[in-house]
């Protein structure tokens, strides 16, 4: 007890830290009251080393320096930029799609200043939000009108809650998912006040099962996309085309909750067919709705596209105020939607980019990484990600880092500035130049090569 009472009386006072060059320079930087937080935190800290008998440099000049560290800990803000090694191309923790440069400018042009958001410039009067996104996808799919909410399970309450309130939607035992963060299809719908009616068995349902199930109170048909998972086997579901069919000869509505959703065809990359937005409207559906952070390659929405009867009903309930968007992700998804109708998607939309890219460029990429890295090239395989294909891959030619400690590796990359984020498999930790994006590689190259030097 005595070595620990000597050991507290020789700690620093905090006059003399904040007297010293080093504090008078943090607080330069930073304020008074935060240098004097944080010394206090680092004395505090250093009190409960000694008494538990640990040990912690308690000299001035290192009690200052980890303050240091603390208060630039302190100015980083959670949400930050990080390189995406991990192959998974749509990565709904990373942020789903990253934007084209396009949509960017766009964004930054609709920030910093005022824009026509609800104003109409050839009348000079009040115009609606509404219109910007609804012209362009009525050119673009040929839909009668449109509708941009804050998500697709926005979209999907929206449409229940507007079209089918105290009444019957008729689904297959088989689509009733859970999405990302726990929500489930069926809790969705209760919360709109529509009821639930259940057909079919979880690997079979065929048209007659909804033909069965449908009574006066029944309002809609309604087809949800599995998302993240798929059916392999004795499966089976009726055509869209059958159910429209049956909800238009009974006077109900047919509704397709595509989850991600696509305008462009998947199959020519060598994956399995996503069911295209085109598609849906071409079947006879009254709604479609989408995300557009998912393979769309905007930012996040719910987009709702159909008849135009059942988009006025949507537009005018309650709901529909609360769950629109801002003037930037209309910036963002006209900035996307118009790559789409110029035919440049696959060249200007990062996510159609890193589908589209060719073998041998991300394997010349990955030869590139080996000499600062010290890694070594192998084959594997990329995925979609964001609930689109599931079990579905992409070859790819990855970097493998040998490490005695994987995951401190693993760390030591996602403490990097800015962070980068790879994945371990067979005791190497990997990482695949498809979702690199071309602008972070320079920083990736630089962190790799340091973390060589120094043994990291």
């Amino acid at each position: 007890m005595k070595l620990e009472r000597a050991r507290l009386r020789r700690l620093p006072a905090m006059d003399a830290l904040l007297s010293d060059a080093a504090a008078q320079d943090l607080i330069q930087q930073h304020s008074r009251d935060l240098v004097l937080a944080a010394l206090r935190a680092e004395l505090d800290a250093a009190r409960q080393a000694i008494m538990a008998g640990q040990k912690l440099d308690s000299a001035p000049a290192a009690i200052i320096q980890r303050a240091r560290e603390n208060l630039l800990g302190q100015q980083q803000p959670s949400l930050r930029p990080v390189i995406n090694a991990t192959g998974v191309i749509i990565h709904t923790n990373l942020g789903r799609a990253p934007l084209s440069e396009a949509a960017n400018e766009a964004m930054r042009n609709a920030a910093t200043g005022y824009s026509s958001l609800e104003f109409d410039l050839q009348s000079g009067e009040r115009g609606s939000r509404l219109a910007h996104a609804a012209d362009m996808l009525r050119d673009l799919v040929g839909a009668e009108d449109a509708l941009v909410v804050n998500n697709n399970a926005a979209a999907l309450v929206l449409i229940l809650s507007a079209l089918a309130k105290d009444r019957e939607v008729v689904i297959s035992r088989g689509q009733l998912v859970e999405i990302g963060g726990g929500f489930r299809i069926p809790a969705i719908m209760r919360q709109s006040g529509a009821r639930l009616v259940e057909v079919g068995s979880t690997n079979r349902t065929v048209i007659g099962d909804y033909a069965s199930a449908l009574t006066e109170g029944s309002a809609m048909l309604l087809r949800v996309h599995s998302s993240n998972f798929k059916q392999i086997g004795f499966v089976q579901q009726p055509s869209l085309s059958e159910l429209v069919s049956l909800a238009h000869e009974r006077g109900l509505l047919a509704v397709d909750d595509l989850g991600s959703g696509t305008l462009i065809d998947t199959a020519q990359f060598g994956l399995d067919p996503e069911p295209t937005i085109q598609a849906s409207l071409a079947a006879g559906v009254d709604l479609v709705c989408f995300s557009g952070d998912k393979l769309l390659g905007g930012p996040q929405a719910g987009i709702i596209l159909g008849k135009a009867a059942a988009i006025g009903q949507l537009k005018a309930h309650p709901l529909a105020r609360a769950l629109r968007v801002d003037k930037l992700v209309y910036a963002a998804l006209l900035a996307t939607l118009d790559h789409y109708r110029r035919g440049e998607a696959l060249e200007r939309i990062p996510v159609w980019q890193m589908l589209a890219r060719p073998l041998a460029d991300i394997a010349e990429t990955a030869r590139a990484w080996t000499n600062p890295s010290g890694g070594c090239v192998i084959k594997g395989e990329s995925t979609v990600g964001g609930g689109s294909l599931p079990g579905t891959t992409l070859p790819t030619w990855l970097l493998a880092l040998d490490s005695a400690h994987p995951e401190a590796l693993k760390t030591a990359l996602r403490r990097a500035d800015p962070p980068i984020i790879a994945r371990i498999a067979g005791g190497r930790v990997l990482l695949d130049p498809r979702t690199v994006l071309a602008g972070q590689e320079s920083a990736l190259l630089q962190s790799l090569a340091s973390l060589r030097e120094t043994g990291g």
